[in-house]
């Protein structure tokens, strides 16, 4: 066999200390306890079913039978410890009757957290970890409305959740703590309490109930430190306890002063968040916590080495949550400092994973981006991601973003990008799906008799207008009543504008930027069937309209022939520039579309060139008339059909930039390198330089790059259990994963794309 990865020697090497807790970790993760679950494959392709939360909750109403669920990975914060939340039949909401107000919702929580057990481990520096979500324990329901409404729009094309992948500002919360924020709610909350503003009042006093209750929450990690202390014989095992004490019991409500009190107060922050749901973005990395890493490091407080430590233990807890690094300041002057340096670092010390973002430019430092290309070409696992910050910078401001903010972009998930604090983007759970508006369209096209191409491409476009407004209208039945459903009271707390409006992120004006964003599923394939369509229907007339059809809807059987020569024609990804051409027009047609689209709020819609995973649900696909089979998995984003870029690498980078992409919220070029591709290359770090340089240049968003054996990957799905499978990372869509925690279709799907031995 050979080898997995590329071998390298690592650059900094953890202590015994930190070896026990990374070993730890790695077992939660390896034995499936840190996994996410879907179990509904239409959700993952039109991120809409009658439970409507696309992530699985484990326990509780909302839950699926076990044997139904398909593994995501190993992408979660929460630890699964296979029992229910004890306390489930006291819950507030159980007992005195649910209700759908912020402050039912908040007690609810402030209950969960009260009986969420303060977790520390031996050996850990940063501690904390939890084993029940909010969808465990309350009710997860739109309503009546919305639920028809949903069933109606999935049967068109479209459907949405509306959770997940906005980003905080937790520069607020670093700067003022859980007690300054907990002042300005009492502030607000008295102000509009005077002024009669009942509702307001009533969000205020549930975001007063959750802000006191994580106080409390981090008291409790506190208290547990110093009773273990009391306990504790080994003196190093009993100074850390004694460490952990005196920060849980200072940032509980104070403002963190160090850099150790400012990983805790992140890893609290993005705990108690995630208890609410599936996950946010949660900033700039660096920007946060530069400052208490010059300052502890001139005191002579803190090494370089523990800097990296902590920061290490945060992202062996954290999981699947997403940071950036890098990027440019409100001046235009290049972010990178030298905590940009040690957040790659802590990654590639301890060699597991994090979904973390080195956001480029053509003027940052060139250490940093050598150095994050040495990491990505080390690891081989996707990490850092690289993104192109200006490219996200100007997409924020053709949206109309204040320029005066929009340099504070992050990216927030997958492929996601959105302003800190000041954006609620609703992004991740939305989706349209261009394969239903393309079947209307021929059997529109058939019914009606349509004389050339350019008849039929305008009533695909109006059939894809039709899914678009169902989509709105469906998406304003759920902003109705979000705000009061599923509030994101924890989100709020370090947001600009939920405590002194009196409303959460969810509602509308409770920040200033509510676009909402929807995933594009199937745009590859359409392009290619529109091609193809053109080339042999309208061109050559070798089919008709309804034989091409009707050999989809039969799986291409008994067609055999026909489907090669649809198979045949050119395909999008080999810098053609015809059926590139076609791509970009289907784009272009997308961006005006919901350019023109408007939600309630009076913000436009945008539209990403990505979707999470319903690419892979072949039970829910249909053939295609690109001479796709139904059992083939569709396009991965706006990446070629697997199988179809047969003129390498660059040539589909080339086609990916072709499109106008300031026009969209995302779309990443993913990458599967086989090791041996950089056999005989002295440089393979300036290689990937140069490529991410030159795609970037070239107006691409995004690049994701594995670099793993397929014939390792392969053996993997039967042998899950060799040891050196363990910790076998990957990239999967937009997030990453150990491989052998995904279900086997994901697996799979993974092992038949592009894996390339050269350029």
């Amino acid at each position: 066999m050979s080898k997995t990865r590329l071998d390298y020697p690592p650059k900094f090497l953890p202590g015994e200390r930190l070896r026990r807790v990374m070993a730890y970790n790695q077992r939660l993760a390896s034995t499936g306890r840190r996994n996410l679950y879907t179990a509904d494959t239409t959700q993952l392709v039109y991120h809409w079913t009658d439970k409507s939360n696309g992530i699985v909750p484990q326990t509780g109403e909302w839950s699926y039978p076990v044997e139904t669920n398909l593994s995501l990975g190993d992408h979660a914060c929460r630890v699964d410890i296979g029992a229910p939340f004890p306390k489930y039949d006291e819950v507030p909401s159980h007992v005195d009757g649910y209700e759908e107000t912020p402050e039912n919702f908040a007690r609810d929580y402030a209950f969960l957290l009260e009986h969420s057990p303060a977790e520390i481990h031996p050996d850990e520096s940063i501690v904390g970890e939890f084993h029940w979500e909010m969808n465990e324990i309350r009710k997860y329901y739109f309503g009546d409305k919305v639920h028809e409404l949903g069933r109606q729009v999935r049967k068109l094309g479209a459907g949405g959740t509306s959770h997940g992948h906005t980003c905080p500002d937790y520069s607020i919360g670093l700067s003022q703590g859980w007690g300054g924020i907990l002042r300005r709610i009492e502030e607000s909350l008295a102000m509009y309490t005077r002024l009669g503003q009942e509702r307001k009042a009533q969000y205020l006093r549930g975001a007063k109930i959750t802000c006191e209750a994580i106080i409390r929450y981090i008291e409790k990690h506190a208290e547990k430190a110093r009773t273990l202390a009391a306990q504790a014989e080994d003196p190093e095992q009993k100074a850390l306890y004694e460490l952990i004490a005196r920060d849980c019991a200072h940032i509980a409500a104070a403002p963190p002063e160090t850099y150790h009190q400012a990983v805790q107060w992140l890893q609290f922050a993005i705990m108690t968040d995630r208890m609410v749901g599936h996950g946010n973005g949660y900033g700039r990395l660096d920007l946060y916590l530069g400052e208490f890493y010059r300052r502890d490091v001139a005191r002579g407080v803190l090494t370089r080495q523990q800097a990296r430590e902590y920061l290490a233990e945060f992202f062996l807890k954290v999981r699947g949550q997403h940071f950036s690094i890098g990027g440019r300041l409100r001046d235009g002057s290049d972010a990178s400092c030298e905590m940009s340096f040690v957040v790659l670092e802590a990654y590639d010390m301890i060699d597991d994973y994090n979904n973390l973002f080195l956001m480029w430019h053509k003027d940052m430092d060139p250490a940093l981006f050598r150095y994050a290309c040495d990491v990505l070409v080390r690891h081989g696992a996707s990490v850092p991601s690289l993104a192109n910050y200006d490219l996200l910078v100007d997409c924020e401001l053709r949206s109309g973003v204040d320029p005066d903010v929009a340099w504070t972009v992050s990216v927030s998930g997958c492929q996601w990008f959105c302003i800190p604090g000041r954006e609620y983007c609703d992004q991740d759970v939305n989706a349209l799906v261009l394969l239903d508006p393309m079947w209307r369209a021929m059997d529109r096209a058939i019914a009606e008799n349509a004389p050339d191409f350019e008849v039929f491409y305008r009533i695909f476009e109006e059939e894809f207008r039709r899914t678009v407004e169902a989509l709105r209208l469906f998406k304003d039945a759920q902003y109705e009543v979000l705000d009061r459903v599923w509030p994101e009271i924890v989100t709020s707390l370090n947001c600009h504008g939920p405590i002194e409006r009196g409303i959460d992120i969810t509602g509308p004006r409770g920040v200033d930027v509510q676009y909402t964003s929807t995933n594009i599923l199937g745009l590859p394939n359409v392009a290619d069937s529109l091609h193809a369509i053109k080339k042999l229907v309208y061109e050559a007339g070798r089919y008709t309209m309804a034989e091409v059809r009707e050999a989809a809807k039969e799986n291409w059987r008994g067609r055999e022939e026909m489907r090669q020569r649809f198979l045949n024609e050119d395909k999008f990804g080999n810098d053609l520039d015809e059926v590139d051409g076609m791509y970009v027009r289907i784009c272009d047609m997308i961006a005006d579309v919901l350019d023109n689209t408007f939600n309630s709020r009076g913000q436009q819609y945008r539209a990403s060139l990505f979707q999470f995973q319903g690419h892979t649900c072949v039970d829910v696909l249909p053939a295609t008339p690109d001479g796709r089979l139904a059992e083939e998995p569709l396009a991965h984003g706006c990446n070629p059909t697997a199988g179809r870029n047969t003129r390498g690498l660059f040539a589909t980078a080339n086609s990916l930039t072709k499109a106008h992409n300031v026009k969209f919220q995302g779309g990443s070029l993913q990458v599967e390198l086989q090791p041996r591709f950089f056999d005989g290359r002295e440089n393979p770090t300036q290689y990937i330089m140069d490529f991410a340089e030159a795609f970037f240049t070239r107006g691409g968003f995004q690049i994701n790059l594995n670099i793993i054996d397929l014939e390792a990957l392969r053996d993997a799905i039967d042998h899950p259990e060799k040891p050196e499978y363990q910790n076998l990372i990957i990239k999967v869509t937009g997030y990453t994963s150990r491989f052998i925690c995904l279900a086997k279709p994901f697996q799979k799907e993974f092992c038949a794309r592009n894996n390339y031995s050269g350029m």
